[in-house]
């Protein structure tokens, strides 16, 4: 384990806690050596997304807490607080939560490439609407790789009908009533 890393690792449970206590969640730590100084890279995130006034708030908490632990850091350090982008890859729970009604492309372990629209997502698994009407439980463990796709137009109501949680645990056939729709 590089330096940097073992100080991210130091870093983590206390850079975690300062997020969590303005409501967030960390999303990632990394430190890099730049020059003399030290780069902190906290990443945070949140249910409804994280705005420029939160990221600061959540900046000057950071940074106070990186303060009070200056020993573990032991020299000079910039602070970089900034929110996931679209890119990121959707590697936990949360994640697909977060991505509910967003198109993912998705690459299984095994077996081809498809996009669908992400609806409820669980601890283990997220049902995605593909092929425009057929509803898949996607196991987590089964994904190698999963990415929002960038839609410039809002979603069809149509889909975001089917993915409609109280439809689906009041045992509807969502698959059955989208064959029926009308196109």
């Amino acid at each position: 384990m590089t330096v940097a890393a073992e100080l991210a690792s130091r870093l983590e449970p206390i850079v975690a806690e300062a997020v969590a206590a303005a409501g967030f969640d960390l999303d990632a730590l990394e430190v890099q050596q730049a020059g003399r100084r030290k780069l902190v890279k906290v990443v945070v995130d949140g249910d409804d997304g994280v705005g420029l006034d939160e990221v600061a708030e959540i900046s000057r908490a950071v940074s106070a807490v990186l303060d009070e632990n200056e020993a573990l850091i032991a020299g000079a350090y910039t602070l970089e607080v900034t929110s996931p982008g679209v890119d990121r890859p959707l590697t936990r729970a949360r994640h697909w939560r977060r991505a509910k009604y967003r198109r993912v492309r998705i690459t299984p372990v095994s077996g081809a490439e498809f996009v669908g629209r992400v609806g409820h997502a669980g601890e283990r698994a997220a049902r995605v609407l593909v092929d425009g009407g057929t509803i898949r439980e996607v196991a987590y463990r089964t994904v190698a790789k999963a990415v929002i796709e960038i839609e410039f137009r809002q979603p069809p109501v149509e889909e975001l009908k089917l993915l409609d949680d109280d439809a689906l645990e009041a045992g509807e056939d969502s698959t059955a009533e989208a064959k029926e729709e009308p196109r």
